[in-house]
Parts: structure tokens; sequence; C-alpha cells
């Protein structure tokens, strides 16, 4: 099993350490994985403001890139969910897309394809795990509360194998944090009052962390709590998997 890691822009520009504990997590767990150079944006902030043929060139590039791989796994919902759903798409007067079917978040890939019965990390600290839409509404992260189905989170089952740890999820656990991408710039008022009504519900917990599979949610919300002087912490998921490495 050969993996292509996809490191999005913004996780390589901004939070580059969990593109870093992403691979030694997964390098730790046995699973062969390459980082191969020349990948670009995945095209989303583009498609997103609905100019979906200016996403096609990067998507293009993205799908022939990571051909050769079994799996493409990502730090990051929003991204792989944009791949998985909308490359089918963009991509339909050029080719079939190759990548849209093995692309998963990297906590998706580790519960579902590894599925490890330890983790080597300790994290004392209590969190409080942030469900973000596109893990749980396009990535089958965790259950929807709209859905009348069994209760599930698979960011919750990795997180519990870490020693010394204590998680909590606030109330309205799935709700919107406001950011959305292009939401948060068109409609940037709503988006504050979102994020701030979930960063309120998150420190309810006793939280000192606020994790979660999605930088550019825990980065929106970490840009109110800044801007408010909240004293709490934010910190990806797999960061936490991978503290003892």
């Amino acid at each position: 099993m050969k993996v292509g890691l996809f490191i999005p822009c913004y996780v390589n520009a901004l939070y580059p350490e969990v593109g870093t504990a992403t691979y030694k997590l997964l390098t730790h767990l046995g699973v062969d994985v390459d980082y191969p150079l020349g990948q670009t944006c995945c095209g989303q902030p583009m498609a997103n403001a609905g100019f979906e043929t200016m996403a096609q060139e990067q998507a293009d590039r993205l799908d022939q890139l990571f051909a050769p791989y079994d799996y493409v796994v990502a730090p990051s919902a929003s991204c792989a969910a944009f791949v998985k759903t909308k490359y089918p798409h963009i991509l339909k007067e050029k080719h079939e897309c190759m990548t849209s079917n093995k692309i998963m978040d990297v906590v998706e890939f580790i519960h579902d394809v590894v599925k490890p019965t330890s983790l080597p990390s300790r994290f004392p600290h209590v969190v409080s795990i942030h469900n973000s839409c596109h893990g749980v509404r396009e990535l089958g992260l965790a259950s929807p509360s709209e859905r009348n189905i069994p209760s599930f989170n698979k960011i919750k089952d990795l997180l519990e194998m870490v020693d010394g740890i204590t998680i909590h999820q606030p109330e309205r656990p799935d709700e919107c944090c406001g950011f959305g991408g292009m939401f948060s710039i068109e409609e940037p008022d709503v988006s504050v009052r979102m994020g701030t009504d979930k960063l309120e519900r998150h420190m309810a917990t006793g939280a000192e962390y606020i994790t979660g599979p999605d930088s550019s949610c825990l980065m929106h919300m970490q840009g109110i709590a800044k801007r408010l002087g909240k004293e709490i912490k934010f910190i990806h998921a797999v960061e936490i998997m991978a503290s003892g490495l």
C-alpha cells in the first residue's frame, strides 16, 4: 500500500507542523508514505467562489500527480472532501478523475484503513472536539445530528487511544463554526457571530484545547478567540495523536 501525502496550501503556509505530524504518525504506524513535490492548491477557493473552470488546471495537476498512489491522505477534511466530491464534475470534460475515489482525510484513513489498536502519544489535557461540516457530512467522520442513525465519532475513537487525555464535545456538536471558506469573506458579520457562539460552547466544556481535523475551522475560531482575549488553545487532532513522536 503506497500513500501519497497531500498537504493543502494553507496547511503548508500557516500550519506546517500539522503536515510534519501527519508524516511522522503515518510512518510510525507502518504506512509507506511519499510526499510528491510539485503539488499545489487543490482549487477549492476558486471553485467555491463560482469559478470552477479556473480550478480545472489545479485539479488536473493534482489528479495526475497522485495517480500512482493507492491512497491520497490529507490533514484537511475540507480539502479532502472537495477533491472527493467535486473533482469528478470539474474534470469531466478532460478525463475520468482518478483521485476522488482514493483520497481520505488523515483521521478517516487511520481509523478506517490502518485501524491501530494503540497510539504512541500522551496528551494530559482537556480537549473539546470540533466536528467540521465537511468532515461530518461529506466524509463521515462523525454522525450528523439531523440523521436518525447510531451516534459515532471517528475523531473521538482515535483520541481515546491517547494517554492522559480528557475528551469533551460541545453542546450542538456538529453545528457550523461559521468559517465556510468564501462564506466568511462574503458574510463576515454572520460568520463571526457563528464562530463566537461556537467558541463559547467549546469553552463551556472546560477544555484547555479545541481540536479537530480541519485547521481552517480552528484558524477561524482562533482568530475570534484572540480578538476577544479568550484563554483557550487550538491544536489539530493529528498533532495530539503524534505527540509522543
